[in-house]
């Protein structure tokens, strides 16, 4: 099962090294979180200024979360090496790992008495 795992990125360790972009939203109205894995090379869209210059790039994403299945709408711009500069969100709020992690455990504990 170890195998099958590493061979198609499950493990979650290794999340930070894997090259990709990972957001993370909380829902405006259900208050559920939804992790996303954006891939740099693939899901960013190239913005150019005037004549053919790269000015950066720009990801827009519509995410649904599980509970509500309400759609939220992230933009994110980077500039031309790729760093964000820029992120905003529609029905929802960017929360960090640490919190998306933390909610995700809280959701996955059982209840104590």
């Amino acid at each position: 099962m170890n195998f099958l795992r590493r061979l198609f990125g499950g493990n979650d360790n290794n999340r930070e090294h894997d090259g990709a972009i990972h957001v993370y939203v909380e829902c405006g109205r259900c208050h559920a979180v939804v992790h996303v894995r954006v891939d740099p090379r693939n899901d960013l869209m190239p913005e150019y200024g005037d004549g053919d210059d790269l000015t950066g790039y720009r990801l827009i994403k519509e995410i649904m979360d599980s509970r509500c299945f309400r759609l939220m709408r992230a933009e994110i711009e980077y500039d031309v090496r790729r760093r964000e500069i820029n992120r905003t969100i529609e029905g929802g709020a960017f929360i960090t790992r640490d919190e998306y992690e933390q909610r995700r455990s809280s959701l996955s504990s059982p209840p104590r008495d």
